[in-house]
């Protein structure tokens, strides 16, 4: 986590949906050490908050697509701290679903966790950081699942993509005060990745097809997180980043008969 030493965001006030684990925990971890107060939320309190240099997270429990909550967080963040200086929109995922055979409660239950829930933070946050002479920055935690086929999370994807379509619109609405930006993972190693790579051994063979030659970690895209909030991309608005370590290797090359 040594990168985010080189950002200070002592006196800033951060929120990270689903803040708890994997990427999300990460990210919170990060801006803790840079000195922020971070505000992370989920729908279970962990066993153990994010902490670093001496800072802990602060806790709120709500399902973020319960519009009551979700509003009563944002009241509470305002009346407690006064301020909110960057929200990263990171709360999401999805099971593996075939697309043939899944439910529409299924797939509406995936694209109000992944695209409209995070419009909903946004909202809330934009209303807050509108009244700030400093204005505040938006990171949309993207997947590169939205511009590759998703097959088996085919909603997850079309949410995603709908995600970097809503950056794009957002940045150009909120500015100049507000900037929106999206980061979208490829590949990243958490603790729920033997659910989906199985042992070590095939973590490390899914590594070796990327170019980088391993899996990315949530500090890799925390490091993005931190500079997409910094002043140092304050030029930067509407356009998404890319954190997949090259890619992956086209199947093709793997059949190609060439001498």
């Amino acid at each position: 986590m040594g990168s985010s030493n080189k950002f200070d965001y002592s006196g800033k006030v951060v929120l990270v949906t689903g803040g708890t684990k994997g990427i999300g925990a990460g990210i919170a971890e990060s801006f803790l050490q840079a000195g922020a107060q971070v505000l992370v939320c989920g729908r279970n309190k962990p066993e153990q908050l994010p902490e670093a240099s001496g800072n802990k997270a602060v806790f709120y429990g709500l399902d973020l697509r319960d519009l009551d909550a979700l509003s009563a967080l944002f009241e509470h963040v305002e009346s407690e701290f006064g301020r909110l200086d960057v929200v990263v929109n990171n709360a999401g995922g999805s099971p593996f679903a075939d697309s043939a055979t899944a439910s529409p409660r299924f797939s509406e239950s995936i694209i109000r966790l992944n695209l409209l829930a995070p419009l909903n933070v946004a909202q809330s946050a934009n209303s807050i950081m509108q009244k700030q002479a400093g204005g505040g920055v938006i990171v949309f935690i993207g997947s590169v699942s939205a511009s590759r086929p998703s097959p088996g999370t085919a909603a997850y994807g079309a949410a995603k993509a709908g995600v970097l379509s809503l950056v794009s619109s957002l940045a150009v609405e909120w500015a100049p005060k507000v900037r929106v930006v999206s980061v979208s993972p490829g590949l990243i190693q958490t603790e729920l990745s033997h659910m989906h790579y199985g042992d070590e051994e095939g973590i490390l063979a899914v590594g070796k097809t990327i170019p980088a030659g391993r899996m990315g970690q949530p500090r890799d895209v925390a490091g993005a997180c931190l500079f997409a909030a910094s002043e140092y991309a304050s030029y930067w608005s509407g356009t998404d980043l890319l954190v997949h370590g090259g890619g992956e290797r086209p199947a093709f090359l793997d059949s190609a008969n060439t001498v």
